[in-house]
């Protein structure tokens, strides 16, 4: 007998943002009947918003659908692909801030109430955040994976996504958006998220059948 339990979704956020840039997509997961929860992390340490992951990932139910956006890996190689947004960013204190015209390249399709908001609150790293970045583990090498590619993004350039999705062998599904796609094309995220999450299913169905 196997069980039809839902994967949990744990939405990880990115930079100049926290886990409300979800609040487009997570209304509908929930009435899909996942249990969903947006890690809150400090952008302070690299580490340490890693053990506030896993931290997460302990108190919620399997299996997990882990989704991140942005600040997970997409800084690989950023050297070679340049984005128009760090010349709208201001570091002092020892934090990189947006500059209230960044939104232009950070979140440039969504409305100008919209991105007024997405400036009001958001969230500046640490400086030296991606510095910090030392990955352990790749689970993508083993695990299945699908990748929003964004055709109109000026913070992290389109051709840097395609390599990184090529080489995760990501299934990917491609947008017009900018940086923000959970917040500009919410209905394509959400779909490419019920997808990910009726693979899981059916991986563990097989599995269960199996053992």
């Amino acid at each position: 007998m196997t069980s039809k339990r839902k994967p949990t979704i744990v939405f990880c956020h990115g930079i100049w943002a926290d886990g409300s840039c979800f609040s487009k997509v997570i209304p509908t997961l929930q009435a899909d009947g996942h249990e969903v929860i947006a890690v809150q992390y400090s952008l302070e340490s690299f580490k340490e918003d890693v053990a506030m992951i896993k931290r997460t990932l302990n108190r919620v139910g399997s299996p997990v659908l882990l989704v991140g956006h942005s600040y997970g890996g997409a800084t690989i190689q950023l050297n070679q692909y340049p984005s128009d947004i760090f010349s709208r960013v201001e570091v002092a204190d020892g934090y990189a801030w947006m500059l209230p015209n960044g939104t232009e390249f950070f979140c440039g399709d969504l409305s100008e109430t919209e991105q007024k908001l997405v400036w009001a609150t958001h969230f500046p790293p640490h400086a030296d955040l991606f510095t910090q970045q030392c990955v352990q583990s790749t689970p993508w090498k083993s695990k299945p994976s699908w990748y929003v590619l964004c055709l109109q993004d000026h913070t992290v350039h389109p051709d840097l996504q395609r390599w990184v999705s090529k080489r995760m062998g990501a299934t990917v599904i491609e947008v017009e958006s900018s940086h923000v796609p959970m917040l500009s094309k919410p209905d394509v995220v959400i779909d490419v998220i019920r997808k990910a999450a009726a693979a899981v299913m059916e991986k563990k169905e097989t599995l269960a059948y199996s053992s």
